[in-house]
């Protein structure tokens, strides 16, 4: 037969398919017969009421559909078919294999597991909701089939033994019929099934009750969605069912009003496709390039969102339907109408050529001439005439689609490729190749698009309502943009997430950042710099508003203004909200803010490291002095004064221990405190609830506490240690200073008098402060054996160096226990202290080891050159202690610091051992 050696030489699906099943395609002389169109879902019941088992189906329905569409493409490419007919025959092929499939699995799985039914006891359906060219009866031949599974409301099935939600029934159905569907197998598949269009896309639930997904739409539908539901139609379930579907869907497809900013969202999907067009080079591809179905598809849905609402014959599935309700309206001329439906045909006739060839999804214009003679076979023209056809047509849909969706090359402020990347339907392999192009390793593009894609599902889960949603998309491309320029673009990334994570339901905060590219780019910076850095900006969202300024951020205060600071903060609070509750927040959120001024300043290289300390051991004095007068407030509100003593003369001194005392406080540092009072403990206070005045203090010391260290939701203010309070933790918390002298004097342990060695009063009448560091001096200045010491010394710093010191490995270094380090170095310091201050009490002058060091080499105990390489070792290591900080990466480290370690073990060695 003429007409079969021509088929099969244009189309190698075809021949392939008669190669396998020979009586595959039923002719009439020369003319294809074709079964009617309704006659599909009969034939097919027919013969899957014969299979027994799932791989007797499994075969028969894929064996049918090789003959099915050998036979439609035998029939389209002879030209014995018009669009039309070709779009209803492989739609009618697609409903019935969906329908007639699940009709065969349905009570197969209601045998196993039960039926599914409502309160009532009706037997419930498994609704398949067809989306895209199957909703809209318009299917092309090597189509996807893109599906949503629902089910009508909860319930359980009916099984007498085991029943089980309906949710589960239905899940495990729907994954049963896409398995019988795309399951590639000897014989092929039927169709690649796509279900990403569901609520939450692939992260969603396969399959959920009409009730979820109403609510889904009213409160999570994006516009995207609103134009995929434009085609949605269930699949051969009762009438009543699409009802209810159409009810469902309309409030958020079509709106009451005349809703012009639809054309917005098709004009920046349209432009998100014409750059993945040409990222890909795609502009020969008649679907997607300008010009392409795609845009004829868009100018029906244009009108049929911006009008819908109004006008209900706009609220169709089928395209051809939709223009004609468009010219009925007078929305466009019937002759434009006339002129798009002519091109739809080209296109779409062009389109099914070139799948039938070979039964492949595609869409772009054939190079090879092969393919080229084979479209000329086909269409009976020579290629030349046919390609200029579509050129033609293209052109013409072009044109009309900017004079109704506007020009989709006009440059959005944001539409840049990275976009493309917070698209749901973008396919894997696309995305990462979108961060291939723009230079970045392969690897590292996985790990973003990772990163970019989990976000995007946590997004969707967590509901942020429209504005939320855009202010991300708007968001994410623009932190994109500025991250993958750096070498460590996926770690970066990870932390910038971490933020986003927490600010992403808290709209404000994340159109801060869009709206404001200096914060963006702080963000960026300050979590680059830092692991720390970056969880603190997670945890507490109100600083994100200290990035609005990068000038402000950078303005760092004189160490002594940071009382008046403070004061400020409080002095911000309205009158009444000055509670206990609101004091502490306010305290709280002044410590986040001016700490993250003095980070901001650290990363840039603007403040040196000792310089940060100061900072941070001058924040933490004022707060305590703040925490201290509070406290003394309210307790003197109820119980009033100790005799002789008030709020400017409290009797009441801190003294600070460890990192505080010698201004060496970190950013997460706790604070050694220890509660001193030179008050008479006789008598009681003055107020209506008089107390004794021991009493009194032991509740100023309870209250301090509880300021320092409540939980609220912006956290805690500090950490605070009393454990270097006489007898520790069984000692009282407020100590008589006599008491503390006596016990230092008789009690106090080597540790103890190390410990003291970097004391300093932080807070206290200026009186009782000089007494504090009179009995400090006193008590280090005490002669002591020297071989005992240094024993008493050495077995302390093995104590200590067996229990802290982390597990290393290879050149890894603990850079303060291990030997040579930051402690080595706070040891031989306090040793020197108590063994030669006696001689020498310039040494007990200052609390700071660098201080100490260099008193060391002014009184000719130490030589100088010494002196200076351990204040450099010093310095050196707790620089890099502080960015191993700064990164939440705890005490190890690689960097080389062979040079500062040998010079603290040397002079460890020379002091330290016989």
């Amino acid at each position: 037969m003429e007409m079969l050696t021509r088929v099969k030489s244009i189309s190698e699906f075809v021949a392939r398919v008669l190669e396998q099943q020979p009586d595959a395609i039923v002719w009439q002389g020369e003319q294809v017969v074709l079964p009617s169109v309704t006659d599909y879902q009969r034939l097919l019941d027919e013969h899957l009421g014969q299979c027994t088992n799932e791989t007797e189906a499994n075969r028969l329905v894929r064996q049918l559909r090789q003959r099915w569409y050998a036979t439609i493409a035998a029939a389209d490419l002879l030209q014995q078919m018009s669009l039309e007919q070709v779009l209803a025959h492989i739609t009618a092929t697609a409903d019935a294999f969906i329908s007639a499939s699940l009709a065969w699995l349905y009570p197969r799985f209601c045998e196993r597991f039960g039926t599914p039914r409502d309160e009532d006891g009706t037997t419930l359906p498994l609704l398949v909701i067809g989306m895209g060219k199957l909703g809209g009866g318009e299917l092309n031949f090597s189509s996807d089939i893109d599906l949503i599974f629902c089910y009508p409301q909860q319930g359980e099935t009916d099984h007498p033994r085991k029943p089980i939600e309906n949710s589960v029934f239905f899940t495990r159905l729907a994954q049963a019929l896409v398995n019988m569907l795309d399951q590639i197998t000897a014989d092929g598949r039927v169709f690649r099934v796509d279900l990403r269009l569901r609520p939450f896309g692939q992260s969603g639930p396969v399959v959920a009750s009409l009730s979820a997904l109403e609510y889904y739409y009213q409160e999570q539908g994006r516009d995207w969605e609103r134009y995929a539901m434009v085609k949605a139609r269930i699949i051969g379930a009762e009438p009543n069912y699409q009802h209810q579907l159409s009810a469902l869907l309309r409030p958020f497809v079509y709106r009451r009003y005349i809703d012009f900013s639809a054309i917005d969202a098709l004009r920046k999907m349209k432009s998100l496709i014409t750059q993945e067009t040409r990222r890909r080079g795609l502009e020969r591809n008649i679907k997607l390039g300008p010009g392409g179905i795609r845009e004829i598809e868009f100018i029906a849905q244009a009108f049929q969102l911006i009008r819908g609402g109004q006008q209900r014959q706009l609220q169709t599935q089928s395209i051809y339907q939709a223009y004609r309700a468009i010219a009925e309206l007078g929305l466009l001329t019937p002759e434009t109408v006339d002129e798009l439906l002519d091109c739809y045909t080209v296109l779409r006739k062009m389109e099914h050529v070139l799948q039938q060839l070979n039964d492949e999804q595609t869409q772009t214009l054939p190079d090879d001439d092969a393919a080229q003679q084979r479209i000329s076979l086909a269409y009976q023209k020579p290629w030349r005439e046919i390609d200029e056809l579509i050129k033609i047509t293209m052109t013409r849909v072009h044109q009309h689609f900017r004079q109704v969706i506007g020009d989709p090359d006009a440059e959005d402020e944001e539409a840049g490729e990275l976009q493309l990347l917070w698209q749901d339907m973008i396919e894997d392999d696309t995305a990462v190749d979108v961060l291939i192009d723009l230079g970045l390793a392969k690897a590292t593009a996985q790990l973003i698009w990772q990163q970019v894609n989990q976000l995007r599902m946590d997004v969707r889960k967590r509901g942020s309502g429209p504005r939320g949603r855009k202010a991300m998309a708007r968001l994410v491309p623009l932190l994109l943009e500025r991250i993958v320029q750096f070498a460590d673009s996926d770690s970066v990334l990870e932390r910038v997430f971490q933020v986003l994570r927490k600010i992403m339901t808290r709209t404000a905060y994340v159109e801060l950042l869009v709206e404001n590219s200096g914060a963006r780019e702080q963000l960026i910076k300050l979590c680059r710099a830092s692991s720390w850095l970056t969880q603190q900006l997670a945890t507490y969202p109100l600083l994100l508003d200290e990035l609005i300024d990068p000038q402000h951020l950078y303005q760092l205060p004189q160490l002594e203004e940071y009382p008046a600071l403070l004061d400020e903060f409080l002095l911000r609070l309205p009158e009444q909200e000055q509670d206990l509750e609101a004091q502490m927040d306010a305290l709280r959120q002044a410590r986040q803010v001016l700490q993250l001024k003095v980070a901001a300043a650290d990363i840039s290289g603007a403040l040196p490291l000792m310089k940060v300390s100061d900072h941070l051991s001058y924040l933490a004095e004022a707060i305590i002095a703040k925490v201290v007068r509070l406290a003394w407030f309210q307790l003197t509100e109820k119980h009033g004064n100790p005799p002789g003593r008030d709020i400017d003369n409290m009797g009441f001194a801190v003294l600070a221990y460890g990192k505080l005392g010698g201004l060496e406080l970190g950013y997460g540092s706790d604070l050694d405190l220890v509660f001193i009072t030179d008050s008479d403990y006789s008598g009681e206070t003055n107020g209506p609830k008089a107390i004794e005045v021991q009493q009194f203090y032991l509740r100023l010391a309870q209250r301090i506490l509880h300021l320092f260290t409540t939980r609220t939701l912006v956290g805690t203010l500090y950490e605070v240690d009393m454990r270097l309070r006489p007898s520790g933790k069984a000692g009282l918390l407020v100590s008589r200073v006599d008491t503390f002298a006596g016990y230092l004097r008789e009690d106090a342990w080597t540790w103890e008098l190390q410990a003291l060695v970097r004391a300093r009063p932080v807070f206290g009448s200026p009186e009782l402060c000089q007494r504090l560091i009179d009995i400090r001096q006193q008590q280090l200045s005490l002669k002591r054996d020297r071989t005992s010491l240094r024993e008493q010394v050495l077995s302390m710093r093995e104590k200590m160096r067996e229990h802290l010191q982390a597990k290393v490995e290879g050149f890894e270094f603990d850079v303060k226990q291990g030997a040579g380090g930051i402690t080595d170095l706070e040891f031989l310091v306090q040793f020197l202290v108590l063994c030669y201050a006696h001689e020498h009490s310039e040494l007990t002058e200052f609390t700071d080891n660098i201080r100490i060091l260099e008193q060391a080499a002014q009184v000719g105990l130490m030589q100088s050159e010494q002196a200076q390489n351990l204040i450099n070792a010093y310095i050196g290591e707790r620089e890099v202690a502080h960015q191993l900080a700064l990164d939440d990466r705890g005490n190890v480290t690689r960097r080389n610091l062979e040079e500062y370690r040998h010079t603290v073990i040397d002079a460890w060695r020379y002091w330290l051992t016989d």
